[in-house]
Formats: C-alpha cells, sequence, structure tokens
C-alpha cells in the first residue's frame, strides 16, 4: 500500500460557489478527482472541468446514485486504484485533510476511514442540531446492535477499493453513509476514525437544510440499522 493509486469522488448538487475550492484543496497524492454532477443546474459542471477534475453527470438525484456513478466509472478503467475517498463538494470539510484520512489505510493497512467531525475541531453551526442527534442517534444504535465503535456518518471517508466492491453498496439515496458502515461491520472490515476539522458549508445543505431532506435522510438511516439488526 505505499504506493497508493488514490481516486476522490465528489458528488455535487449546485455547488458552482465552492467545488473549485474543494478540488484546488485536494492534496497532490491523488491521482484522479472525480466531481459527479448530481443533476445540476448551475456551473458546477464547468466549474469543476476548469480546476483539473473529471467530470460525470448523474441526473437521477440523490447521493448514492451519483456516488455509484463514480464507482462505475472507476470500474470501467484499466488502472485500479487501491483507496477511495468519498468528499462532498460544499466545502465542509478540509480536503487537505485527505493525507491524515488515508494514513491509517497506508501505514496500518485498515480497511475502512471515517473522518469523524469531533466538536472541539468543530466550527460553531457548522452541522444543524438534527445532524448532531441523528449522527448520535445512528450511531448509538449500531454500538447497541452490533458492537460498532462509530462517533459519526461522516461523509468525509476513505476504503480500499477491494473492500468497497465487496460491500456491493446499493443505496441510492440519503442511506448511502450508514449502509456502508453496516456492511463494514457485518463483513468485519477493520475501520477506525480520524478527528477532522470541520466549517460551515458554503451555501444551503440539500439534506439537513430542509425539513424533508431531514426526514428521508432519518427514516433511510434508521431503515438500514434496523434492516440490519434482524437480519
Amino acid at each position: 500500500m505505499k504506493q497508493s493509486l488514490i481516486k476522490v469522488i465528489i458528488p455535487a448538487y449546485n455547488e458552482q460557489d465552492s467545488i473549485a475550492n474543494v478540488i484546488h484543496d485536494i492534496p497532490k497524492i491523488v491521482n484522479e478527482i472525480i466531481v459527479v454532477s448530481n443533476n445540476s443546474t448551475d456551473n458546477t459542471e464547468i466549474n469543476a472541468k476548469n480546476a483539473g477534475a473529471t467530470v460525470l453527470k448523474e441526473n437521477r438525484k440523490g447521493y448514492g446514485y451519483a456516488c455509484l456513478k463514480g464507482m462505475n466509472y472507476i470500474a470501467k478503467q484499466n488502472n485500479k486504484p487501491n483507496i477511495i475517498v468519498f468528499l462532498d463538494g460544499d466545502y465542509s470539510d478540509y480536503p487537505e485533510q485527505l493525507t491524515e484520512l488515508v494514513h491509517p489505510i497506508i501505514h496500518d493497512d485498515i480497511d475502512f476511514v471515517i473522518g469523524s467531525r469531533v466538536k472541539k475541531l468543530r466550527e460553531a453551526n457548522s452541522m444543524t442540531p438534527q445532524q448532531i442527534f441523528g449522527n448520535w442517534l445512528a450511531t448509538s444504535l449500531m454500538k447497541l446492535f452490533f458492537g460498532a465503535k462509530f462517533t459519526d456518518l461522516g461523509p468525509f471517508r476513505a476504503i480500499k477499493y477491494n473492500k468497497l466492491l465487496a460491500l456491493k453498496m446499493e443505496d441510492k439515496t440519503y442511506g448511502w453513509t450508514v449502509e456502508m458502515q453496516l456492511k463494514a461491520i457485518k463483513q468485519k472490515l477493520t475501520y477506525t476514525e480520524v478527528p477532522m476539522k470541520y466549517r460551515n458549508r458554503i451555501g444551503v445543505s440539500k439534506v439537513s437544510g430542509t425539513v424533508k431532506g431531514t426526514i428521508f435522510a432519518g427514516v433511510k438511516i434508521l431503515g438500514w440499522i434496523f434492516k440490519y439488526s434482524f437480519k
């Protein structure tokens, strides 16, 4: 893993004001940055392309759809990566911390790493009360039912490519992150969390920023947890 080939997948829906910042701050150790425009109607695609990213289009709205589009693109390449990093396009994470995120995979042979948005490193109001409660509830239930040690459902995450394929990801919308964590537990992947800084995003969140998004995300997350609890 010392000479790792790393690719980043960034789902993006109308992130024209932030996407170039995200791309420019990603460390040079990354071999390809893939921005998946999830039915964007602004200049997200052109701004991402101008910043040096590979740009794909996924017209079916849904975070999982966008992630799967990126994975399908990689699957058709001859030179497969060792590590896949998922990162949001809203500039709430610090892309330069990617080197810290992949360190446990490269140096300790860990399968899966979550960037944990710990309170002491979060900017004030960068996470809504419903996000904080949802994270607490989901990770508490995963600990109760599966003995998991996750503290966050943070979207900034890295995973070995072969392990990602073995998970057979399927969620198309809001349940993508928790599905990955549940399947990682079920398949006994080694995992860890790395504390990450977190700031107020550019623009309004399409999930936690709306009542509909918050409710749908909550239903999806709890649905996946209870589904796996009774398997």
